[in-house]
């Protein structure tokens, strides 16, 4: 909305945008594995599978997850809250009622991928074994 991908540009913004707030920072939270969300799903899939194989790996993996997380969360704090300093972020408009209704499907799929991974993981499972046998 703003068009520029400058941290600093911003801060202060979920004031003015508490809707587009709170599904960034939702979809952030997915994206640093927090339980319950779809990326903790493929992050313990990812290093589960991999430790018997290359725990050396894991170990720089896992510390890149941290490293990651800590990055974002970072990020969300300086752009989201903080004092609303820039005048060009005080307009800024929400999410419409018709972006939200885009968003909401993918919100839904990040919990349900999070809570029910078997749905999207079964359909592979005999592929998957097939491999594994080779």
């Amino acid at each position: 909305r703003r068009h520029t991908r400058m941290i600093a540009e911003f801060g202060g913004l979920a004031g003015v945008i508490p809707l587009f707030t709170g599904v960034f920072l939702f979809v952030t939270l997915s994206s640093i594995g927090l339980p319950g969300l779809n990326g903790f799903v493929g992050e313990f899939l990812i290093l589960g599978g991999s430790w018997s194989v290359f725990p050396a790996a894991v170990v720089c993996g896992g510390l890149g997850i941290i490293l990651g997380a800590v990055y974002m969360l970072w990020m969300v704090q300086r752009v989201f809250w903080g004092p609303l300093d820039n005048p060009a972020n005080q307009d800024l408009p929400d999410l419409t009622i018709r972006e939200f209704f885009v968003m909401f499907p993918l919100l839904v799929l990040i919990v349900w991928i999070g809570v029910h991974p078997m749905t999207f993981l079964s359909p592979m499972e005999a592929a998957v074994r097939l491999l594994l046998a080779q």
